[in-house]
């Protein structure tokens, strides 16, 4: 424990108090926000704006919880604003960098698209996480396998979020390779698919199935 009373994960960085769940989690688990102008509550999805954080599990069900009851302002010690649509933009600010980091992955030669390319990366044992369409065919994505280990496969984006990191219009299958920027994109990943119920990498919600030669 520290003097402030938190604990530390296994990595000596400090962890957090989500002030839904009530749960002590590495901040690579939560959403992070701050009270912005206008006492407007502010996703800091960066961990760069200034001011005490307020800190939420990446979960829809947790943040929705901290939203209906307002404990932003209990976690604040004042009254607070909340865009209508908070997780909803929350979600979206996930998309937009999960997406940015695979795309500066595809431009640093660390990151392939397409079902051979991703293929051989595997085979090869060139690839550490394999990515997957959400809305992709489950038929088709049996065909790859993610590397061995926790964290390798990553699948709460849909085609079109995939096709934007590959500048494509569609991208079913991608693959990363190892390195710092990669675990980035992992722990981006793993709070968007907190917050769209991502369970196997099949989302909860419809989609529609697209071309598999992508």
């Amino acid at each position: 424990m520290t003097r402030e009373g938190k604990s530390r994960d296994r990595t000596g960085g400090p962890e957090r108090r989500c002030i839904a769940t009530g749960e002590v989690l590495p901040p690579a688990r939560l959403i992070r926000f701050v009270v912005g102008p206008g006492d407007m509550i502010v996703a800091d999805l960066l961990g760069k704006l200034p001011g005490r954080g307020i800190w939420v599990s990446a979960d829809r069900a947790a943040l929705e919880r901290a939203v209906a009851k307002n404990l932003f302002a209990r976690a604040a010690r004042q009254p607070v604003n909340l865009p209508s649509d908070l997780v909803a933009m929350v979600e979206k600010g996930l998309v937009d960098r999960t997406v940015e980091l695979i795309s500066l992955a595809r431009k640093a030669g660390r990151a392939v698209a397409g079902y051979e390319k991703v293929k051989g990366w595997l085979a090869t044992e060139q690839a550490e996480v394999l990515i997957q369409a959400s809305d992709g065919s489950a038929r088709g994505k049996t065909k790859l396998r993610p590397p061995p280990g926790k964290g390798r496969f990553i699948g709460c984006l849909s085609a079109h979020e995939l096709g934007l990191a590959f500048g494509r219009e569609n991208v079913i299958h991608g693959a990363l390779a190892g390195g710092g920027l990669t675990q980035r994109v992992v722990e981006e990943a793993a709070k968007l698919q907190g917050l769209r119920e991502i369970d196997g990498g099949t989302a909860h919600r419809k989609g529609t199935k697209t071309n598999e030669r992508y």
